[in-house]
C-alpha cells in the first residue's frame, strides 16, 4: 500500500505544488477583481458585480451525479461554527474560522501552505455577543487582509502569512464590538464595517491604505454629517448603531464604494407613532438601515438611500449584496433588505423598484416601488405585541449571506425565510457611553406565521421586476450563501447539513451530499490546473442558529455548535 500511495499520489500533490507557486507570483488588483477571473473567486462577492456566479461549466447538470468529496480542511477550534466565504486566487484556496485564523491552502489538494492565529484578548473575546466567527477576508497587492473581533485590521503575506502590518481602529475594550465581516478591496484601499446594530457605537466604516495599513479615511454612519444629526432628537446619536458589518462593492465608473448598514440601537423603541419626537431616539436616524455610497478614496458621502427610516424592527440593510447589472441601456443596482424586500437602484442609489421576496411581512403594508417611501408603518408602543406578531422573525426575511445571479439564465436566486416573532417591547433607558451593553428593547419568542407554518425557499425570479419562475421549499429557512455556475447549476448549502444541487432552469433537483452539520456560510466555485471545485463551509452556531435546536428540535438537538470543515467537492 505504502509504495502504491508513493507512486500515485506524492508525484500528483507535489507536481500541483509547484504548478501553484509559481502562479502566486500573479497580482491581485483592482482591475482583476473587476474582471472577475474565469479560475477564480478573488472577493467576497465573486467580484465587483457581486454575482456569486463562477462561470465554470465543467461540472454542469449533467454530470453533477458524479460530483464526489475531494478534500476537507478541519480549521478546529470553530466556536459557533463556520460562516466565512473562501476565496481563490491562482489554484491556492484563502479562508477564515472562528477566531480570525486564516487558512492558505493548495486548492487541488488541501495541503496546508501556510495559516496564521492572531494573537486575541481572549477575555474581551468571551465577554462580546456576536462573537468569535469570523466571515472572510480580502486579496489585494500581495496581501490578505482580515478584520479581528479586537478591532484591529491585519494585512498578512500573501505567500507565507506573515503579518506586514495591522492597524488598530476600535477601542474594543469599552465597546466590546470589532470586525467580524469580511474587508473589501479595491484602488489600493482596504475598506472595513464595524459590527453593531444593539451598541453605542457610530458604525464606523474604515478606509485604509493597503501598502501601510495606515487609516485613510473613516465615515460615521451614526449622525456623520450636519444632515444626519438634525435627524436624532436628543441629542440621541449617542445611543449609537448603524455597523456596517458586511462587505459591500465598488463601483469603478463612480468611484464609489456601496455599502449597508445596521439598524441604531435600541433595536425596540417604545414611541409609537410618534417615533419623530418621542422614545429613545427621536426622528429618522440617518444613516442607519440605509445604503450609502462613499468616495473610495475619500470616504466622503457621495449618495444614500435610507430602506426603513426609524427601523423599529431590526430589518437592517446591512446585507452586503450589491448586485450590478444592465438591462436594455440602463444599469441598475439590486440589494436586498432583510425586511424581506428587493431594492432596485440606479447607480447614484435613486430607487427603481422594490418588490417582496416573502410573503409574511407585516411591519409596514407596503413599500412604495416608485420612492421606496413606507406605507402603513406598524410602530409599538411599550407592552406585548402578539395579535398579529410581527412578521418576519428577528432573523429577517432574508438573512446576511449571498444570493447569486446568473447572466446565462437571467435569474436572480434568493433564499427567503417565512417565520414571525411575538414581542414584549420594553421602555429601557437609553444606552449613551461607550460600555459593555448590548441594548435591544425587548424580549421576543419565533412563531410561525398566521394561520401558516414556518418555512425556508429558494426563489429563482427576475432580479428588477421580482417576477417569480420556480421555488423549492425548506422545513427550516437555510442560512447559507447560494451559488450559481455556468454548468446551468444553483448550489444551495442548508441548514440540516444538505448541499444541494438544482436545474437552475426548472429547481429540479440533481444531486445532494449531507455534510454532517448545518451550514451558515460560504460556498465558491474554482479551478486548479483545468479541474473544477466546489468549495463550502460546513459548522453550525451563532445567535440565529442557536434558535434552530428549541424552535424546530430534530437533527438540530445534537448538532454541534462549536466545530465545522471546508469541504471542496470535484467529479470523480
Amino acid at each position: 500500500m505504502r509504495k502504491r500511495w508513493c507512486k500515485s499520489g506524492l508525484p500528483l500533490i507535489a507536481g500541483a505544488t509547484l504548478m501553484v507557486s509559481s502562479a502566486l507570483a500573479q497580482s491581485v488588483d483592482t482591475a482583476r477583481i473587476e474582471n472577475g477571473g474565469q479560475n477564480d473567486w478573488l472577493t467576497y462577492h465573486g467580484s465587483y458585480k457581486s454575482y456569486h456566479y463562477s462561470p465554470l461549466a465543467q461540472i454542469n447538470a449533467n454530470n453533477v451525479g458524479n460530483l464526489n468529496v475531494a478534500w476537507t480542511h478541519i480549521p478546529g477550534r470553530s466556536t459557533r461554527g463556520l460562516q466565512s466565504m473562501p476565496l481563490a486566487a491562482d489554484g491556492v484556496l484563502y479562508y477564515s474560522g472562528s477566531y480570525s485564523r486564516v487558512f492558505a491552502l493548495n486548492g487541488a489538494t488541501g495541503e496546508v501552505i501556510w495559516s496564521h492565529f492572531p494573537e486575541l484578548d481572549e477575555a474581551l473575546i468571551s465577554r462580546q455577543t456576536h462573537s468569535p466567527y469570523n466571515r472572510g477576508v480580502a486579496l489585494g497587492e500581495g496581501k490578505v487582509f482580515v478584520g479581528t473581533m479586537d478591532g484591529r485590521v491585519l494585512g498578512l503575506d500573501m505567500k507565507s502569512g506573515k503579518v506586514l502590518w495591522e492597524t488598530r481602529l476600535i477601542d474594543s475594550q469599552k465597546l466590546t464590538v470589532g470586525f467580524t465581516g469580511a474587508p473589501l478591496y479595491a484602488k489600493s484601499t482596504v475598506i472595513i464595517g464595524a459590527q453593531g446594530g444593539e451598541w453605542p457605537g457610530r458604525g464606523p466604516i474604515f478606509g485604509l491604505d493597503a501598502t501601510t495599513g495606515k487609516k485613510k479615511w473613516e465615515f460615521l454612519t451614526v449622525a456623520g454629517t450636519d444632515e444626519a444629526m438634525k435627524t436624532w432628537g436628543n441629542d440621541s446619536w449617542r445611543t449609537g448603531g448603524g455597523g456596517g458589518w458586511m462587505p459591500g462593492t465598488y463601483d469603478s465608473e463612480t468611484n464609489t464604494i456601496l455599502w449597508g448598514t445596521a439598524n441604531p440601537a435600541p433595536l425596540y423603541d417604545w414611541s409609537g407613532a410618534d417615533y419623530k419626537t418621542q422614545g429613545a431616539r427621536p426622528g429618522d436616524n440617518l444613516y442607519t438601515s440605509s445604503v450609502i455610497g462613499l468616495d473610495v478614496d475619500t470616504g466622503r458621502l457621495k449618495f444614500h438611500h435610507q430602506e426603513l427610516p426609524h427601523d423599529a424592527w431590526d430589518f437592517d440593510s446591512a446585507v452586503g449584496e450589491f448586485v450590478m447589472l444592465e438591462r436594455d441601456g440602463q444599469k441598475f443596482v439590486v440589494h436586498p433588505n432583510k425586511g424581506g424586500f428587493v431594492f432596485v437602484y440606479d447607480r447614484n442609489l435613486a430607487v427603481k423598484n422594490v418588490w417582496r421576496l416573502v410573503e409574511n411581512i407585516n411591519f409596514v403594508k407596503d413599500i412604495d416601488p416608485k420612492t421606496g417611501a413606507l406605507i402603513g408603518r406598524r410602530d409599538f408602543s411599550a407592552g406585548k405585541v402578539t395579535e398579529p406578531p410581527l412578521c418576519p422573525f428577528i432573523g429577517g426575511g432574508v438573512s446576511w449571506n449571498a444570493g447569486s445571479y446568473n447572466p446565462k439564465t437571467g435569474l436572480y436566486y434568493k433564499i427567503g425565510q417565512e417565520w414571525c416573532m411575538t414581542l414584549d417591547v420594553q421602555k429601557t433607558t437609553p444606552v449613551t457611553a461607550p460600555q459593555v451593553q448590548l441594548n435591544i428593547g425587548a424580549d421576543f419568542k419565533m412563531v410561525p406565521p398566521p394561520g401558516g407554518e414556518i418555512y425556508g425557499h429558494l426563489d429563482a425570479r427576475d432580479p428588477i421586476t421580482g417576477a417569480k419562475k420556480w421555488e423549492v421549499r425548506y422545513p427550516e429557512p437555510p442560512l447559507g450563501s447560494v451559488l450559481s455556475t455556468a454548468g446551468n447549476l444553483v448550489f444551495v448549502p442548508d441548514s440540516r447539513g444538505i448541499l444541494h444541487a438544482y436545474d437552475a432552469e426548472t429547481g429540479a433537483e440533481l444531486w445532494s451530499h449531507n455534510n454532517g452539520t448545518g451550514h451558515q456560510g460560504g460556498i465558491v466555485s474554482y479551478s486548479v490546473n483545468g479541474k473544477q471545485y466546489i468549495a463550502v463551509v460546513a459548522g453550525f452556531g451563532g445567535m440565529l442558529a442557536d434558535e434552530y435546536a428549541p424552535n424546530f428540535g430534530g437533527a438540530y438537538k445534537s448538532m454541534p455548535r462549536d466545530d465545522g470543515a471546508l469541504v471542496v467537492f470535484s467529479l470523480k
